[in-house]
């Protein structure tokens, strides 16, 4: 007879290697997911990535372990970069597979990025659960390698499913804010331009170039624009010397309050990365989307072909911005226009993924051991 006083073992919590980052657009999704695998699965969670990567900072101010691994890219670089990296790729294999051993968790989840090739791959190796997050509608080179033998995958666009085993559109995972926002008011339009971070040099040139004619050709627009913490300065007096009315243009270096920017506009220029993609659908807003043309795959150029597809954008390509009056039409059709507007809108909110975070971590929890 069982001995009453015997208590049982208490359950190991569910443990979760997150492996990648390297940009804001595979760090930040694969936070919320670590957020939501703790607060409503009681996980332990632990990353890895590359002192290069913004996991470096956003990881540890998050409150969530971080373990680094030398690991760097092989596309769109230099040779020596490029034979460095291959120099890199068994040490980092190596290194993963001793942290797997370590952590000994129950799923890996690659994120993207640098990291997360070698975390991957180092967990099909040992047979451990994997699932891949691809945010792009083209993934990149580390998922593209082990798509096929992930055990699942969660994307943004059904486009990129083809690429992985098992994989399921999820969305990427967002703020709750951006699903929050109350609809535009007001009868002036008003344009906000978005060059990312760290701003785009070609918005910071076309934008105060064309500002005249696009001010003079919709009655009452305002413009805010944010041109990067560098390159402020110069855009401003840019506008200042196109003769634009300055009541009806602000500069900013950074806007740390998207959300309510968004809630503003009737319109978003914006590149077309994933996040922001993400956080238009989100937010219900129509845009004029311009993709970095130098991104790794054209992944941008993939992703605003998906919302064009979806009628939620517009999409000009760099070298239309050279053609200013392609330009200026474009905005102007677009800002005239409340009904085309409105049906953007409504179109990008059907590309909206609210439970984002909760299913991808359900799906997480779905693979480990039972």
């Amino acid at each position: 007879m069982k001995d009453p006083s015997t208590k049982s073992p208490l359950p190991s919590p569910l443990r979760v290697l997150i492996a990648g980052g390297g940009t804001g657009g595979h760090i930040i999704p694969a936070l919320a997911v670590a957020h939501e695998l703790v607060t409503r699965h009681g996980a332990d969670v632990l990353f890895v990535g590359t002192p290069r990567g913004m996991e470096s900072r956003l990881v540890p101010a998050a409150g969530f372990q971080l373990r680094l691994i030398d690991v760097g890219p092989l596309k769109n670089v230099s040779l020596a970069t490029r034979l460095r990296t291959l120099v890199d790729i068994p040490r980092s294999l190596f290194a993963c597979r001793r942290l797997i051993l370590e952590f000994k968790p129950d799923v890996v989840f690659g994120v993207g990025g640098y990291a997360s090739g070698p975390g991957m791959a180092a967990a099909v190796m040992m047979g451990v659960p994997t699932m891949a997050f691809e945010p792009n509608a083209m993934p990149g080179l580390a998922n593209r390698l082990v798509g096929k033998r992930v055990q699942a995958a969660a994307v943004n666009f059904p486009a990129a499913a083809i690429f992985f085993r098992n994989a399921v559109v999820t969305g990427i995972p967002v703020r709750p804010d951006f699903f929050k926002l109350p609809p535009t008011t007001g009868d002036a339009p008003h344009l906000l331009v978005f060059g990312g971070s760290q701003g785009a040099r070609l918005f910071n040139n076309t934008l105060p170039a064309i500002a005249p004619d696009l001010l003079a050709s919709v009655p009452g627009l305002t413009i805010l624009h944010q041109a990067g913490m560098r390159h402020v300065e110069a855009t401003e007096a840019a506008y200042k010397a196109s003769g634009a009315n300055p009541a009806q243009w602000q500069v900013s270096g950074f806007l740390d309050d998207m959300p309510t920017r968004f809630a503003q506009a009737n319109l978003v220029m914006s590149r077309s990365g994933a996040s922001t993609v993400a956080e238009l659908a989100a937010a219900g807003k129509p845009a004029v989307l311009v993709p970095f043309a130098a991104a790794a795959d054209d992944h941008q150029t993939r992703n605003a072909e998906e919302m064009v597809k979806a009628e939620a954008a517009v999409m000009l390509k760099e070298s239309d911005l050279a053609d200013h009056d392609k330009v200026i039409d474009t905005l102007i059709q677009l800002l005239g226009s409340h009904e085309r507007l409105a049906a953007m809108s409504a179109a990008a909110l059907t590309q909206s993924h609210p439970q984002a975070a909760e299913d991808i971590a359900n799906r997480l929890v779905s693979l480990a051991p039972a």
